[in-house]
């Protein structure tokens, strides 16, 4: 899905019926697919969305332009049957985000007539399960051209349907615990992921890094301390910082520290502008 998205960066979130002073502001284009189309292409890697129409209306236009401008392939379609949604995201002090999003299903819908033709000569497809059995389309289309699958399912591994029918399509998998505070069941949980059939599963703890794991082998990276003024996008940003990193065939130790540094710094930054890639990469060294 494609989402014109705004960040509002504030010290505490307000409590009911009560303000906040905003301290800064950003916006970009979500969801979790676009942010990595994006971040990818701010480091020169070619990119393109397979996505959703958006309305034909200013914002849906302005979105369009600014993709374009980023050098995102793809078209995006304008329709006059919806306006295009949105996307408000919170971030406070505590490191912690609440947002509000518009996912209407006649929008979703537009992913099953989107052009899959971006897919010939594609070296991965990133999906997102909260996308719902709209994803399967293109993953079959992947499947059939051979093209590895990275697929986000957050805590969604509890789910039967999303390991029957998401998981066991897919090469690598990023994932969670369910209460992404401890790393106390990160290994089950990648050992839930690679049995329903994936080669390679990432589970990441919020601050406390990532487990990346393989039938043969488990990696435990531990974040970095960083000052967090913005963690709206982090996960994406580790999406594809081990995107990259495996498109540069780097084995899983240094893909999952890259992914960690990407996620941590943008963890110190508002907004999603591109990642200094020379930064992260020093990062990635250090942990």
């Amino acid at each position: 899905m494609i989402v014109p998205a705004l960040t509002f960066v504030v010290r505490d979130f307000p409590a009911r019926n009560t303000g906040a002073i905003i301290q800064s502001i950003a916006e970009f284009i979500s969801d979790d697919a676009a942010i990595v189309a994006c971040l990818l292409r701010g480091w020169r890697v070619p990119s393109g969305l397979v996505g959703t129409a958006l309305g034909n209306d200013a914002r849906g236009r302005a979105t369009r332009r600014t993709l374009k401008q980023i050098g995102v392939l793809g078209t995006v379609r304008l329709s006059k049957s919806f306006a295009t949604p949105y996307e408000v995201n919170v971030s406070d002090a505590r490191g912690a985000r609440t947002y509000f999003w518009q996912r209407d299903e006649i929008i979703l819908e537009t992913l099953d007539t989107a052009d899959l033709s971006l897919l010939d000569g594609a070296k991965m497809l990133y999906v997102d399960w909260y996308d719902g059995d709209h994803i399967i389309r293109p993953m079959q289309e992947a499947a059939r051209l051979g093209i590895p699958i990275f697929l986000n399912v957050e805590h969604a591994h509890a789910f039967p349907h999303v390991l029957e029918n998401y998981i066991r399509r897919a090469t690598i998998v990023q994932a969670n615990t369910d209460a992404q505070q401890t790393d106390d069941n990160a290994l089950p949980v990648a050992r839930k992921i690679l049995n329903a059939g994936a080669q390679i599963a990432v589970v990441t703890l919020a601050g406390k890094g990532c487990l990346a794991a393989t039938r043969e082998q488990s990696v435990r990276v531990r974040a970095p301390r960083v000052n967090v003024v913005d963690v709206c996008g982090a996960g994406a940003a580790f999406s594809a910082g081990f995107i990259y990193a495996h498109l540069r065939g780097w084995n899983v130790e240094r893909a999952a520290r890259f992914a960690i540094a990407a996620g941590s710094f943008k963890c110190a930054r508002v907004g999603l502008d591109a990642l200094p890639l020379r930064a992260v990469t020093r990062l990635a060294r250090a942990l």
